[in-house]
């Protein structure tokens, strides 16, 4: 079995960074919680870590589907609990594609192949709240 292993070292006040395989991500609060706004909140990260890694399925699927984007954009959306421990307690993703004459059946299928077999980033959200999936084709 695979493992992963991260160091996160505290700087300064409410400032965390990590380097990830050669790549520095800093991490903050912002200034109204009492941080210096220098990085993005960990939440949102989260976020990301998915849209990355669908967006990476896809986008590797499409290719083999020899499909041709003008643009590609992945939108997250996620409902958070008043109460703390704050949490999201839904996501949606929202596919949008830009191009000419774009195959919608394979595009739909590119996306359901990432978010019901490949993303193990959306698979480990699906387990811990709901997750939904909406596909937006723009003409070029």
């Amino acid at each position: 079995m695979a493992t992963h292993s991260i160091q996160t070292v505290w700087r300064e006040n409410n400032i965390f960074d990590t380097d990830i395989d050669g790549h520095k991500i800093t991490i903050d609060l912002a200034v109204e919680a009492g941080g210096d706004d220098k990085g993005p909140r960990p939440k949102k990260l989260l976020m990301i870590a998915a849209a990355g890694c669908t967006g990476l399925d896809v986008v590797e699927i499409v290719r083999k589907m020899r499909i041709d984007l003008k643009g590609f954009d992945i939108r997250m959306e996620a409902e958070m609990s008043e109460e703390h421990p704050k949490q999201y307690t839904s996501l949606k993703v929202i596919y949008e594609f830009e191009g000419d004459n774009l195959p919608k059946e394979k595009l739909e299928r590119a996306c359901k192949l990432s978010f019901d077999n490949y993303c193990g980033v959306l698979a480990m959200y699906k387990k811990a709240v709901p997750v939904i999936y909406k596909i937006v084709i723009k003409n070029a």
